[in-house]
């Protein structure tokens, strides 16, 4: 007598092809979580990279804003009106610019706007551009003079021998600064910030908050927030 060989009924079949669908489904929406996940890490680090290029770089000249040399501007012979002034902060006109006067460290990115030559003991003079070879006993100090303007979504810098301005981050959604002022000239202490202080020889320190848009949507606007110290006061 011969075996009747069953197989798989219709219903049964039905069955295995939509558990199968849904593991299909689990497993591509697993995936797609995952690359989603990873595209928005990605994007974030992205404006993390931005933000800390462009705010060291912001720090870095802020911390060495007036720098002349070893004395006080008032002994420096020939001194720009610009010297009295090494960190200034103007807006308007859909525009905002934070001007420096600084030290110029990087010898490969261009001549001085200005060179100081001090002996560091009662007289100083100040040169433009390179000026001449210091005599003996003599110390030069570089400086330059940097404008960062935040317009138009851009953060970008200009000097005066380069005034076309290079970009320096794109998608900036907001760039706003403060300043940490002291309640006399005497004093180090900062005892408020302000955006607009009437006195800039009581400028000691600069807040920076800024901004990032990321243009594929794939993370939330990311804000920065820095603080640089003076450490060349300002009086």
């Amino acid at each position: 007598m011969r075996r009747r060989v069953r197989g798989f009924s219709l219903v049964e079949l039905l069955l295995a092809l939509a558990m199968g669908l849904v593991l299909v489904l689990g497993a591509s929406q697993v995936v797609i979580s995952t690359n989603a996940t990873h595209a928005s890490q990605q994007a974030a680090m992205l404006l993390q990279d931005d933000a800390r290029f462009v705010l060291g770089k912001i720090t870095q000249d802020i911390r060495q804003a007036g720098m002349f040399g070893c004395l006080a501007t008032g002994f420096i012979d020939n001194a720009p009106p610009i010297f009295d002034q090494p960190v200034s902060w103007a807006a308007g006109a859909g525009a905002k610019s934070l001007t420096l006067v600084t030290a110029h460290v990087d010898s490969e990115s261009g001549k001085p706007d200005w060179t100081v030559l001090s002996d560091c003991t009662g007289s100083a003079q100040a040169y433009a551009a390179s000026g001449p070879a210091p005599a003996p006993g003599q110390i030069r100090f570089a400086l330059r003079q940097l404008t960062y303007t935040f317009e138009a979504g851009q953060l970008k810098v200009s000097t005066p021998a380069a005034p076309a301005k290079a970009v320096l981050v794109d998608n900036v959604q907001a760039f706003d600064i403060s300043f940490g002022v002291s309640a006399k000239p005497s004093s180090v202490e900062v005892v408020r910030y302000d955006a607009s202080p009437a006195d800039l020889s009581l400028v000691r320190s600069v807040r920076i908050r800024m901004t990032l848009q990321d243009p594929t949507g794939r993370v939330k606007d990311q804000t920065y927030s820095v603080v640089a110290a003076l450490r060349n006061r300002l009086g």
